[in-house]
């Protein structure tokens, strides 16, 4: 009856799946287990349903979980491509799905850049008389001292500029079906992907201001940290799409894995240019630099 079923429909029915559940179950736990872990750290206490929570095991407990899921979900679907259940509409929904989960990520970013705007643009603002204190009225804040733009900023532009075009060279390689130009282009990606994560901790390693200092530092690593995170984030995402088409995965009509990994690097690389351009650049105007 399935098989007749789907012979007449252009979507496959998927087998009830154990990971929506342990999926909902792992971020609960991390949710809860992280609170309970902020609090543990500043000696607090934290209790649900009479059960104290105050203690680093449950947030590891969560995150082992959707780890568990991420590794064991997505071999199910890498399987269920390989075995003709992606079909037209399957792999239409899998490309919505992508697109609002970067949509998502879009607004995840707004809210970052909100906040350094609402500070740049109103340092002085008078109904906030705490901010006043701690920018002198002006922006970037008195007594900071910023990064050089045309330094490791620029080099991280340039190393990012370059693994979206070698990312794209993978793509049109795979295309054309040259698997050599689709596993060098990915390799190169994924290089420059940790090339950049190293030149970013370097630069933090010797930031002039710290998180804690002022408004700048704060919004400056809230900024720029969650984008290095998304970086790291995506070269394991392209790291897992090297290892495939070194197996042999993905065909000129079929690598939706390697299309999305090659979205999102490119989602990163345009989030990386408003940064700098925005922060790094007119955020730092006029204020002395580090030496």
């Amino acid at each position: 009856m399935a098989e007749a079923h789907q012979k007449h429909h252009d979507y496959h029915i998927i087998a009830p799946s154990p990971w929506p559940i342990t999926a909902s179950i792992g971020a609960f736990l991390m949710t809860f287990g992280g609170v309970g872990y902020m609090r543990y750290l500043n000696g607090g206490s934290f209790k649900l349903f009479g059960l104290e929570l105050a203690h680093p095991w449950l947030f590891f407990i969560g995150l082992a979980v959707v780890l568990y899921t991420m590794i064991g979900w997505w071999a199910d679907t890498i399987k269920e491509a390989h075995e003709g259940a992606h079909t037209r509409v399957v792999s239409l929904h899998l490309r919505y799905g992508m697109i609002m989960f970067i949509a998502s990520e879009v607004m995840f970013f707004v809210a970052w850049f909100w906040a350094f705007f609402d500070a740049s643009l109103f340092p002085h603002e008078a109904i906030q008389a705490s901010r006043v204190e701690f920018t002198g009225g002006q922006w970037p804040p008195k007594g900071i001292e910023v990064l050089d733009p045309w330094h490791l900023p620029i080099y991280n532009t340039v190393i990012l500029l370059l693994s979206g075009t070698c990312v794209t060279w993978a793509h049109h390689a795979l295309l054309h079906g040259d698997r050599k130009g689709l596993v060098n282009g990915l390799a190169l990606t994924v290089v420059l992907g940790l090339l950049f994560s190293f030149v970013q901790g370097y630069e933090y390693a010797h930031a002039p201001f710290a998180f804690k200092d002022s408004i700048y530092g704060s919004t400056f690593f809230m900024a720029t940290g969650f984008h290095g995170f998304h970086v790291i984030v995506g070269t394991i995402f392209l790291t897992v799409c090297l290892l495939r088409a070194a197996k042999g995965d993905f065909t000129p009509k079929q690598h939706f894995g390697f299309e999305a990994a090659a979205w999102y690097w490119h989602f990163v690389d345009v989030v990386w240019l408003f940064l700098f351009f925005s922060i790094y650049i007119w955020g730092g105007w006029g204020a002395p630099l580090a030496g």
